[in-house]
């Protein structure tokens, strides 16, 4: 009798994890790209919208100057860019526009860095190992969290990310960033433009690409310059030598052409056409309200499953600093099952390019920012609940 309990018992117990058992979703998102760079490309994209692009046509001729100039001032009336602070196209993406501000305006005043993910890493080495600048302290934080920024010094230079691209965390303001500061803010924000809100007078020095919030493509840097910024190039002159794109002012002047469209290597012209178009959908949209709007409620959609299921978890456990563009998470699976995971999204194609970033502890990464659609997102649960429990199982 027991024998038999003990059977009936175990039958019972093997029925209610069958039933608890996820079926095999059959509704998959509409887009499946959820890579953190290059991002998804805008709501309704189609290259026929690039078609009146001036290719052939030198970048340095009346209409070439004048495509790139828009894009400048569409940059600067969207984006509420105050009076004063300049704009310019640059070569090499961010990591491009943030080189150029390292190498030609650090050096008269002594340097903090902050970091918390792979980037801010690159420029705090940078700054101590190329560079090698006396003087340079650095603050630094494990994946996940956030250093305690109020150990800047603004008597100095100070040097930070936004938002940590490969770490999903963010800066929730510019408060501790005071108006009269004697050293430059230097921020790369290259995440958060587009997606949050940026509290430009705090900043002196601010780099992002289009390849990320707005889905442009890649190869193009942004640089904003306030005035401070400005003064400190026309007064400063590094004693390193500056190759030719870093350079921004001649005889002791800046080249004011550069924050006019008038870019110091040549551009792409096409690329330039796809981020104006980028900029247009944004401006139909509500500008920046609206962009804001849409990857708060991607990332809102996914703050919901998390609370539903135990297996998943922010990497960035305290909301306030959790990035609403590069949404990252932690798994209750090994590193490997964490690969067979990705590969299974992949092999399904229902999400791509969703592993975490090479230098992040294992786990997920999807973009959030504003040209996903939170409808492709709502997709997307039930298959990662779904590939949860086939890696599980194996």
């Amino acid at each position: 009798m027991l024998q038999l309990r003990l059977t009936i018992n175990s039958i019972i117990s093997a029925l209610g994890r069958q039933k608890q058992t996820c079926m095999k979703p059959t509704i998959k998102p509409e887009i499946s790209n959820f890579s953190s760079g290059p991002c998804a490309k805008r709501p309704g994209y189609s290259l026929d919208n690039l078609k009146n692009a001036p290719l052939g046509r030198s970048h340095r001729s009346s209409l070439g100057k004048a495509r790139l100039a828009k894009s400048i001032e569409e940059t600067k009336r969207i984006l509420n860019i105050p009076a004063g602070y300049l704009v310019g196209i640059v070569p090499a993406s961010d990591t491009g526009a943030v080189e150029m501000a390292l190498w030609s305006m650090l050096g008269p005043k002594p340097v903090d860095v902050f970091y918390w993910e792979s980037f801010g890493k690159e420029w705090a080495d940078d700054i101590e190992k190329q560079l090698k600048l006396p003087g340079t302290r650095v603050f630094k934080a494990d994946y996940g969290q956030l250093p305690d920024m109020t150990q800047a010094d603004f008597s100095h230079d100070v040097v930070f990310v936004w938002n940590g691209t490969t770490a999903g965390v963010k800066l929730p303001n510019g408060d501790w960033i005071p108006d009269n500061r004697e050293g430059l803010a230097i921020c790369d924000a290259t995440s958060a433009v587009f997606a949050m809100d940026i509290p430009w007078k705090k900043l002196d020095v601010v780099t992002f690409s289009w390849q990320k919030v707005l889905g442009g493509e890649a190869a193009h840097g942004i640089l904003v310059l306030s005035p401070r910024a400005v003064q400190r190039l026309e007064s400063y002159t590094p004693s390193w030598p500056l190759p030719k794109i870093f350079r921004m002012t001649k005889k002791g002047a800046l080249i004011g052409g550069i924050f006019e469209g008038s870019t110091i290597n040549t551009p792409s012209m096409l690329c330039n056409e796809d981020y104006l178009d980028a900029l247009a959908w944004a401006d139909s949209i509500g500008g920046i309200n609206g962009l804001i709007k849409r990857s708060n409620a991607n990332l809102a959609v996914f703050e919901k499953f998390v609370e539903s299921n135990s297996w998943i978890s922010f990497l960035a456990a305290n909301k306030e600093i959790r990035s609403n563009t590069s949404v990252c998470f932690s798994l209750d699976l090994t590193e490997e099952q964490v690969k067979a995971f990705v590969k299974l999204l992949d092999k399904e194609g229902v999400a791509y390019d969703c592993g975490a970033y090479r230098d992040a502890p294992p786990g997920l990464r999807f973009w959030c920012g504003a040209t996903v659609e939170t409808s492709d997102i709502e997709l997307l649960l039930p298959w990662l609940q779904w590939a949860y429990e086939e890696v599980k199982k194996n």
